[in-house]
């Protein structure tokens, strides 16, 4: 990675970093796992515990419940309390009222999402899965290495008619897309041309939308861009991260940076799926072979992000 590549990446790294709140009174997520974990009855365990090489602990998808017992009618008042807290302390405080305004919009609340726990937390490898419509959410205390965010996770937003609007009004992630179509605009003829993909790749289900690839990538190597356009894709991996706590984001930049930072990725745009066919992507990708960031706003906002070091 070149000098200035190295400082496109780490401004990145800072723009993300930067958007978090010094000092918050959020509970530490990790912490609160545990002491959700003693405080569940046998029942409650027989339910929602499993082994920590569970396969369903990997499974993404948009609309789904980990297990069939909803938060609000399975766990007491202070476990719902600790769960609530666990899950806002998985994201950017500048940012989670808008994370908890879609998941009240969409899943009609926190109550109505459901959780996992793979493995005993404080004692070896472990995870906490949240999951609902529009949310797959996860927090493993560092119990595993070199992956971001624990693993493969979705998040999105409906925010009227199940078929946005072109501008998507009032999407709480909109701002990503309009982000990422600043970069297609920054690209010339030739680079549009080779940005710009006819059929967009991933289907959502079996994890498929976050499978990573070892090759052969769509779209726009960022390498072959000039050096203002990488600083735009820099930017959209900040806006991506934007939502997230610091311990995931710092995770997620490094493990990019391990294999070339942004000049690694390729960037795609899809033509099928562009609401009221304006020109404004509303699919889009970045992606590397340890990568994928896939965001599909057709016919609202999808989003599937898979890191690995």
């Amino acid at each position: 990675m070149s000098m200035i590549d190295r400082r496109q990446f780490l401004q990145a790294a800072t723009m993300a970093a930067t958007a978090q709140a010094a000092k918050t009174n959020t509970p530490d997520s990790e912490h609160l796992v545990s002491t959700l974990h003693k405080s569940l009855t046998p029942e409650q365990k027989s339910a929602v515990c499993f082994g920590y090489e569970d396969p369903l602990r990997l499974r993404v998808e948009n609309n789904w419940l980990i297990t069939p017992h909803k938060i609000g009618e399975f766990f007491k008042p202070d476990q719902q309390a600790m769960i609530l807290d666990i899950f806002r302390g998985l994201h950017n405080p500048e940012f989670v009222d808008k994370t908890i305004k879609h998941v009240d919009q969409d899943a009609g609340g926190v109550k109505n999402l459901s959780i996992a726990i793979f493995g005993e937390p404080g004692r070896g490898k472990s995870e906490f899965v949240i999951t609902g419509r529009h949310c797959t959410s996860r927090c493993d205390g560092n119990t595993t290495d070199g992956v971001a965010f624990a693993g493969p996770i979705m998040y999105g937003h409906q925010a009227g008619p199940a078929m946005e609007k072109p501008d998507h009004p009032d999407n709480v992630y909109w701002f990503q897309a309009k982000r990422a179509n600043e970069v297609f605009q920054a690209l010339d003829g030739k680079q549009r041309e080779v940005a710009l993909v006819k059929e967009a790749p991933r289907p959502e289900t079996k994890n498929k939308s976050v499978e990573l690839q070892p090759g052969d990538f769509a779209g726009l190597a960022v390498k072959e861009m000039s050096r203002d356009q990488r600083a735009l894709v820099a930017k959209v991996l900040a806006d991506l991260l934007l939502p997230f706590r610091k311990k995931d984001t710092d995770e997620a930049m490094r493990a990019i940076a391990k294999h070339g930072g942004v000049d690694s990725l390729h960037m795609s745009f899809y033509k099928n799926l562009d609401i009221g066919d304006d020109g404004v992507w509303d699919v889009w990708q970045l992606e590397s072979a340890n990568m994928v960031w896939y965001f599909r706003g057709h016919p609202h906002v999808h989003t599937y992000a898979h890191i690995r070091a």
